[in-house]
């Protein structure tokens, strides 16, 4: 069978491409172009075996290794694959129509996760190089070898959940139809380059042409919302109800009119206590509509002093903070791992002392291609800690999410290292229900403050800012660079560095923007970024990067040396907290 593919990226010639291409008996094409009447896709993998064709999506969602994991419990079709359904039922209906007279079936090709890889470093095998908006793929030719796709991957029929999907209505904001006749009505707008009605709703907040302000790029979202409620710019300045922290009545109130965050009222939010004190959910979402209590305005943020210092007595000095950097890939790094296990591959360690002395004890990195870094990076966490039973603590719920993670992969090892027993007795001693179990900062920030400027979230990356504009101390300690400086706060990877700094505009910096550094010369050569490792997901990234052996040294120096300092600032982060808090 002849393999090519359809690689034209012109809309005609690919087209034309194609068509050539099926004339032949049987052939698999990669991207062909299909069009009919108005419409027009690119199928992923077409197989054509005489006059029978078949449609395969390729999907980076993982699949079980059971066909009926595809089907909800109260419906024919998962919510979390019916999107992947709906865009191959698509592709089979175009493919149907251009062919009449072919059998078309369709597929989806996803890793699964109940399957092993048979060998190391499969993902050296593809190596993605970008240049400008051109990606081109290397493709290694072990990669060609019988068996290895399969090892990781499983095609899975989905006729009879397209079926589902063709003979039902679909719903769409505003309505539902058939997707024949969705797909009609949107191509005639298409072909009339008319724009479709928007119909706003809580949807608008999953909105992915949504550009922040300031941005160059034109922003989709507002351009929904300026024609719905007939807006202008103004209009957004003072937030609207998606805005809204884990609140999951906004549609009902949008569909009421309420659209602007300051005409919520308290009764919307079910508010039924005035006293403000340990927060509630419905009162931060109160707090986001009508600001903070009167007796802290002068400061600009909510604090519940009572509820913290007694949530803070409950702590044990010295106080442990801990911050990890994972990934999970599709392709497992390591013979023997699944699609998307987990991999830990660092950590950061900061110790707070009772007189408020603070150094960066401890930190992991093992990044080196081929090492399965998980058993070493408990026995690395448990060295860590074990020195005293102060309080350890985390920022939300990823880190006791992990620890389980690798707690399962030691229990269904079939090669288990010798000390299984020691470091699953330390992974139950810190995860939830364990005699340590670790605090999770993120749910206190939660329950006792509250700043505008987080919009309610309580992820670090929004507290962090929050704290440094707000607290005193972070401003009168900080600015000086007394951070890994001499005689000041010890660090493993900044010399000297002052964390507190004041913009031109007057607004204080985000200390993860003081990350920017050569590294962004390194990542900028793959992805659209102009930021050093500052953020989880490039940390992720980055890893993934240094698994390829043939990497250049500065380059894995780069990274490395990025990457110790980013999760070194997630835990001092923590402790900059803390400190704003007990000031």
């Amino acid at each position: 069978m002849i393999v090519r593919d359809a690689t034209a990226k012109d809309t005609h010639q690919a087209v034309a491409q194609t068509t050539e291409l099926l004339k032949k008996e049987s052939v698999v094409l990669f991207e062909p172009a299909i069009v009919f009447g108005g419409f027009l896709v690119r199928v992923d993998v077409l197989v054509k075996r005489g006059d029978v064709l078949e449609v395969i999506e390729v999907k980076a969602k993982s699949y079980s290794g059971d066909p009926s994991s595809l089907s909800g419990k109260r419906k024919a079709i998962s919510g979390d694959m019916l999107s992947y359904v709906q865009d191959v039922a698509f592709q089979k209906y175009v493919v149907q129509k251009a062919f009449p007279a072919c059998t078309v079936s369709a597929s989806l090709l996803m890793p699964d996760k109940s399957k092993t890889a048979q060998v190391n470093g499969m993902n050296q095998w593809f190596k993605v190089q970008r240049q400008g908006r051109t990606v081109q793929v290397s493709v290694h030719e072990r990669a060609h070898s019988p068996g290895v796709a399969e090892s990781v991957l499983t095609r899975v029929g989905v006729d009879h959940l397209v079926e589902e999907v063709m003979s039902n209505d679909l719903a769409i904001p505003g309505g539902q139809a058939s997707l024949s006749q969705l797909a009609s009505i949107w191509v005639d707008y298409y072909q009339r380059d008319e724009r479709i009605p928007p119909v706003i709703g809580a949807h608008c907040g999953r909105c992915e042409f949504r550009a922040p302000a300031g941005s160059e790029l034109d922003s989709g979202f507002h351009e929904c919302w300026k024609m719905a409620n007939h807006w202008g710019d103004a209009d957004f300045a003072q937030g609207t109800v998606l805005d809204l922290w884990n609140f999951r009545g906004k549609d009902k109130l949008i569909q009421a009119g309420v659209v602007k965050l300051h005409q919520v009222t308290a009764d919307d939010l079910k508010i039924t206590d005035e006293d403000i004190g340990t927060l509630t959910n419905a009162q931060r979402q109160w707090l986001q509509v009508a600001g903070v209590p009167a007796a802290w305005k002068d400061k600009g943020y909510y604090l519940d002093q009572e509820g913290l210092a007694h949530t803070m007595r409950t702590w044990t000095y010295p106080l442990h903070l801990i911050d990890f950097e994972t990934a999970a890939v599709a392709l497992p790094f390591h013979a023997g791992r699944r699609p998307y296990e987990q991999v830990a591959f660092q950590f950061s360690h900061h110790v707070m002392q009772a007189d408020g002395g603070l150094f960066h004890a401890n930190e992991f990195l093992l990044a080196e291609p081929g090492v399965f870094p998980n058993y070493a990076f408990v026995r690395a966490l448990r060295e860590a800690l074990r020195h005293d039973s102060g309080t350890v603590m985390r920022w939300s719920h990823h880190e006791n999410s992990i620890l389980n993670a690798i707690k399962t992969q030691l229990e269904s090892d079939v090669s288990p290292p010798d000390d299984t027993a020691e470091l699953i007795g330390f992974i139950n001693s810190i995860t939830k229900g364990g005699e340590r179990a670790m605090v999770d900062l993120a749910d206190v920030a939660r329950k006792h403050y509250f700043h505008p400027s987080t919009k309610g979230s309580n992820s670090i990356k929004k507290v962090l800012p929050a704290v440094m504009e707000s607290s005193r101390f972070l401003q009168c300690t900080y600015s000086a660079p007394i951070y890994g400086g001499v005689g000041g706060i010890p660090s493993k990877n900044f010399k000297g560095i002052a964390w507190w700094q004041r913009l031109q505009d007057g607004r204080v910096q985000d200390p993860y923007k003081l990350l920017m550094s050569p590294l962004a010369d390194v990542v900028n050569k793959d992805i659209e970024t102009t930021e050093a490792i500052n953020q989880g997901g490039a940390a992720s990234y980055a890893y993934l990067r240094l698994q390829f052996e043939d990497m250049a040294h500065a380059e894995r120096a780069a990274l490395i040396s990025a990457l110790l300092r980013y999760c070194e600032l997630d835990t001092l982060a923590m402790a900059l907290i803390l400190q704003a808090w007990k000031e």
